[in-house]
């Protein structure tokens, strides 16, 4: 029907037209723009989440650029490690050349001074962005949370909705040099446990490397295990050698003539040194010694040597002769005494008059030493006269405290630890360890600080005194501690007896306990074979820590091709969300704009009804 009010075809025309407008709006913005979803109200969710996905790329990609800077600080420790430790073979070669005889060690030395300068400056010069990884300042370069030098390395968002960034912690105590508080691999190791209390000792006045290890001198310093501690031999001394007056075994029946008698027990207060009530607590029965008669004659003098002529004029010549025949029997005699003039100088003057003779323990565990029915015929007694002494009952070892600390030891929560083993009388060893936590739980600190005496003494016990019950561990001083095996159950005596450290394992150590810097081959000329060492020690720690620098080095060049390669799936994921398919858009648009001419066309043919009924009013 025909309408001057309505006209339905143009109405529909112009509807579908605004449809089509719409449509072709949406498909220029996708074609323009190359994404689907551009505003939440194209679709929330997706929208929602490529947002937080292109924020959470925007810190990917800071943490690669942060892995780079990582990458870069990195390298340049690492060029200037591996040019120290070229500098140090050339320095360990100075030193060996310095051992040859002839050579100048003053000229040396200033060689020497300019490879110290030189590996100064390569380490001072290590700086990338004003960050030194080799000359740091760290309060305490063993604590891991004050050493570590951070580099991000993931954004990592939970399924909560929370996020984290990760970091890659790499510890400069592994390669730092020289640190302000020390501790650098060039510097003296801060954690040196020294005499451990006094369970071991030095082996020089200056030791440069701590090692539990040496105990033999061969490495010239450092520390030597203790040896055990035991009870004293019998020994009485003689001071009445007839200086001047020859012992002339030619003369003929010439002879000396005594009874040795050797490890005895005592069997009574009166022949015993100590005290009575020691005696009395240990019943019977008692061990009466091994007696030996022993004859003096021109023959022994002549086995021992014939150059004497059967005469002997010192003191020295007939302690020689009596161990001749002694020493086969279990004793020993000694004429090696005197003293140095001035003290300290080197120079021994002899005592020509002095003897001693004590017993090797070698009948039993008594300790005891005897000449009894002595005489002499034809020559005098050579001092020799009748005499008896007993050594000391038990074990007994005395510690020269020192003050130490078990320091921290990385990621060790636990500490450094120390291992050693123990025993009485040459019985079985037993294994005993500590470390930091040990002594902070036991004495209630946190500083594993090992400060007095009396805080030894109770360490000590705490770990020996479940194997050996026995056994008496007392502060006697401010410096000392004493530790000796209980008498009243334990009736052995003299050198048989023993006390005894052993296996000290540090597990930190070989560690230097002098500064690179301070090596002086001129003043210290006695010190070479220990500088040689100690170069030695260092090398290889700075080795390890370039070795482990470079490890890290492959962490970040890895953990850098995972975030190139995270970035490129979550913009690949990203695009899978919301990107546009531009084939399929074009296509519509292309279509759309025909349906829009069309419309044109059809709103045109139906306008053209109503122009012609105007037609009929005019």
């Amino acid at each position: 029907m025909t309408s001057i009010l309505n006209n339905a075809g143009a109405i529909s025309a112009l509807q579908t037209l605004r449809s089509i407008g719409s449509s072709i709006a949406t498909t220029q913005g996708q074609v323009s723009s190359g994404s689907r979803i551009q505003t939440a109200s194209d679709n929330a969710a997706y929208w929602s989440i490529s947002t937080t996905m292109r924020s959470d790329s925007m810190a990917i990609s800071a943490v690669a650029d942060a892995l780079s800077f990582a990458a870069a600080k990195a390298d340049t420790a690492y060029a200037a490690l591996d040019a120290v430790i070229d500098v140090l073979g050339e320095f360990k070669s100075r030193l060996v050349m310095a051992r040859e005889g002839g050579v100048d060690k003053g000229k040396i030395q200033k060689e020497l001074e300019q490879l110290k300068r030189e590996v100064q400056s390569m380490a001072h010069s290590a700086s990338f962005s004003g960050e030194n990884w080799l000359n740091t300042d760290i309060a305490n370069i063993y604590d891991f949370d004050l050493n570590k030098a951070s580099s991000a390395s993931a954004f990592v968002r939970a399924a909560s909705g929370g996020v984290a960034v990760r970091a890659m912690d790499f510890h400069l105590s592994a390669v730092s040099l020289f640190n302000s508080t020390g501790g650098g691999l060039l510097q003296a190791d801060a954690r040196d446990l020294e005499t451990l209390g006094g369970m071991r000792r030095f082996s020089s006045d200056e030791p440069l490397i701590s090692d539990s290890t040496v105990y033999d001198g061969s490495h010239g310093s450092g520390w030597m295990l203790p040896e055990g501690s035991a009870g004293g031999p019998g020994i009485f001394y003689l001071d009445d050698f007839p200086v001047g007056s020859p012992l002339d075994f030619t003369v003929p029946g010439a002879q000396i003539s005594f009874d040795i008698i050797l490890d005895k027990e005592a069997s009574n207060p009166n022949n015993y040194s100590g005290t009575a009530a020691e005696l009395e607590e240990l019943p019977g029965p008692y061990y009466l010694g091994y007696p030996k008669p022993i004859t003096i004659t021109k023959a022994d003098v002549d086995a021992f040597d014939p150059s004497l002529g059967g005469v002997i004029t010192t003191n020295t010549e007939f302690a020689a002769v009596l161990n001749s025949v002694l020493n086969v029997e279990g004793a020993y005699v000694s004429a090696n005494y005197g003293h140095y003039v001035p003290p300290g100088s080197g120079s021994w003057i002899h005592n020509p008059k002095m003897m001693s003779i004590q017993t090797l323990q070698a009948h039993g565990d008594g300790s005891y030493v005897e000449i009894a029915n002595l005489s002499s015929v034809g020559v005098s007694a050579g001092g020799l006269k009748e005499s008896f002494d007993f050594g000391s009952r038990g074990s007994g070892m005395e510690l020269y405290f020192e003050d130490f600390i078990v320091h921290e030891d990385g990621e060790n929560l636990d500490g450094v630890e120390i291992n050693f083993t123990f025993s009485v009388n040459g019985g079985p060893a037993t294994s005993h360890s500590f470390n930091r936590t040990y002594v902070n739980e036991l004495l209630g600190k946190d500083s594993g600080k090992v400060e007095t005496a009396e805080e030894m003494a109770i360490l000590l016990h705490s770990l020996i005194d479940a194997d050996w019950p026995d056994l008496i561990i007392e502060a006697t001083s401010p410096s000392t501690i004493m530790m000796k095996s209980d008498p009243a159950t334990d009736r052995k005596w003299g050198s048989g007896t023993r006390i005894e450290f052993d296996s000290i394992r540090v597990n930190i150590e070989p560690i230097p306990t002098i500064n690179f810097l301070a090596i002086d081959i001129a003043t210290n000329p006695d010190k070479l074979s220990t500088y040689i060492d100690y170069i030695e020690i260092a090398t290889e720690r700075i080795i390890e820590g370039a070795a482990t620098l470079g490890a890290f080095q492959n962490r970040i060049d890895m953990q850098s091709a995972f975030t190139s390669k995270l970035m490129f799936s979550l913009d690949k994921s990203i695009g899978r969300l919301v990107d546009a398919d531009m084939n399929e858009a074009s296509t519509r648009l292309k279509a759309l704009q025909t349906q829009e001419q069309l419309g044109i066309q059809s709103l045109q043919i139906a306008n053209s009804n109503s122009e012609n009924v105007v037609l009929l009013f005019r």
